[in-house]
C-alpha cells in the first residue's frame, strides 16, 4: 500500500512568531540574527526582507548593505521553542508518526489516519487551518508517498502553500524535476552531475546504475533511486543524533594559529558542558572545523580519537595549515556511534 507522507515547512519561522507578536512588523524587512558588528549571520527573515535578496546564513553586514533599513532582531527562542511545542502538539492530534527535523519542520505519516476520510489533502488542509488559528502561525505543507517528495511540494507554493503529489503523478512530477532538487545533492555533486549532462531526473533516469555507482559510490545507487521516486525511508519519531558540537564566530578575525590555540580550551569545556547534558554518549571520533576570513571552510575528522584538548590541538593545527590565513569561526565536535552499532555491542556474547 502506497504511503501517505505530510511534510509541514513553517514559513519563516522566527520572523513569523515576531510578526504574530508585533503586528507593525508584518509589512517591513525584517530578519532575525546578530548583530553587524558582533560578526553575525542572519538566521532567517520575512518575505519583504528576501525581496532584497537577503537569505538566511548570509552575514549580517551584507544584509544591512542590501537593505539598510531592515528591521533586525537578536532572536527570542524561549518563544520560539514554545510556539514550536504548540505546533507539534497540533501534528501529534492528527497521527503519533511525528518526526521533528527541527524547530519548525517536521514530517507525518499519515497512511492509516482514518479521519478526514483518510485523504491526505484534507488532513494537510486541518493542519494549515489549526496552527494558523491556534498558533497565528502559518505553515506550508507537502503530500506525497516518499519523504524526499513531501519535503520538496512542502516548498512548491510557499509561503502559505499546499501541494498534493499523487501516487499516479509521481512518475511525470519526478521525471521534471531537477536534479538538484534531490535530497543530498549538494553543490559539488551538482557540479559533477552537469558535467554528465544530467539535469533533470528524466536525464539521470537514462543513467545506468553500474554508470552511477562509479562515479558517485554508495550515494549514486541513491540517485538512482530518488530519479525514479523511490524513498522507503520511514517517518521516526526519535531521530538518531550524530554529532555534538560547539562553535564560535567571533567579533574580529583571529590572526594567526597563536591565537587560535587561546580560544580552544573555552571552546573545550563547552562542549565537556554539552556532552554531560547527553549523558556522554558513545563517540566513534572526532572532528574541529575552522572558516577563514575568506569564508572558506575546512573541516578535519579523526575517526577513533578522543575528546581530548591535546587531539583538538593537534587537528586544529593541521586544519589551519590548510589555508593559514586569519580565522573567522572556530568549532569542535565529536560523531556519535550509531544506534544500529551500540545495539550490536551491547549483545551477548
Amino acid at each position: 500500500m502506497s504511503r501517505k507522507i505530510l511534510h509541514a515547512d513553517c514559513d519563516c519561522f522566527y520572523a513569523a512568531v515576531e510578526m504574530r507578536d508585533n503586528p507593525a512588523l508584518r509589512d517591513i524587512p525584517l530578519a532575525i540574527g546578530g548583530s553587524a558588528e558582533g560578526r553575525g549571520v542572519i538566521s532567517t527573515c520575512n518575505y519583504p526582507a528576501r525581496a532584497y535578496g537577503i537569505h538566511s546564513a548570509m552575514p549580517t553586514a551584507r544584509a544591512l548593505r542590501l537593505c539598510p533599513h531592515l528591521t533586525l532582531l537578536p532572536g527570542d527562542f524561549d518563544r520560539y521553542r514554545e510556539a514550536s511545542r504548540q505546533l507539534l502538539a497540533i501534528f501529534h492530534e492528527l497521527t503519533p508518526l511525528v518526526e521533528p527535523l527541527s524547530l519548525d519542520e517536521a514530517f507525518l505519516d499519515v497512511t492509516d489516519v482514518t479521519r478526514f476520510s483518510g485523504s491526505a489533502t484534507w488532513m494537510a488542509r486541518w493542519l494549515k487551518e489549526e496552527c494558523t488559528k491556534r498558533v497565528g502561525i502559518t505553515v506550508s505543507v507537502g503530500a506525497a508517498p516518499a519523504k524526499f517528495l513531501a519535503k520538496i511540494a512542502s516548498d512548491w507554493e510557499k509561503p502559505d502553500g499546499l501541494t498534493v503529489i499523487t501516487p499516479p503523478q509521481v512518475d511525470d512530477f519526478v521525471s521534471a524535476l531537477p536534479v538538484t532538487k534531490l535530497h543530498g545533492v549538494g553543490p559539488a555533486t551538482a557540479k559533477r552531475l552537469q558535467t554528465l549532462e544530467i539535469a533533470t531526473c528524466a536525464d539521470l533516469q537514462r543513467v545506468p546504475l553500474e554508470r552511477l555507482l562509479q562515479e558517485f559510490g554508495k550515494f549514486g545507487r541513491r540517485l538512482f533511486e530518488l530519479a525514479r521516486g523511490i524513498d522507503d525511508r520511514p517517518v521516526r519519531i526519535e531521530r538518531e543524533r550524530k554529532s555534538v558540537s560547539v562553535e564560535t564566530t567571533f567579533a574580529t578575525d583571529l590572526p594567526d594559529l597563536a591565537n587560535c590555540h587561546t580560544q580552544l580550551p573555552p571552546l573545550y569545556e563547552r562542549l565537556e558542558a554539552r556532552l554531560a547534558r547527553h549523558g556522554h554518549p558513545p563517540i566513534a571520533g572526532v572532528f574541529v572545523k575552522v572558516r577563514f576570513d575568506d569564508f572558506s571552510l575546512t573541516t578535519l575528522d579523526s575517526r577513533g580519537g578522543l575528546p581530548t584538548l591535546d587531539t583538538f590541538t593537534t587537528l586544529m593545527e593541521q586544519a589551519w595549515a590548510r589555508r593559514q590565513r586569519p580565522v573567522r569561526l572556530l568549532g569542535v565536535g565529536v560523531r556519535l556511534v550509531a544506534d544500529d552499532a551500540r545495539r550490536q555491542l551491547s549483545l551477548p556474547l
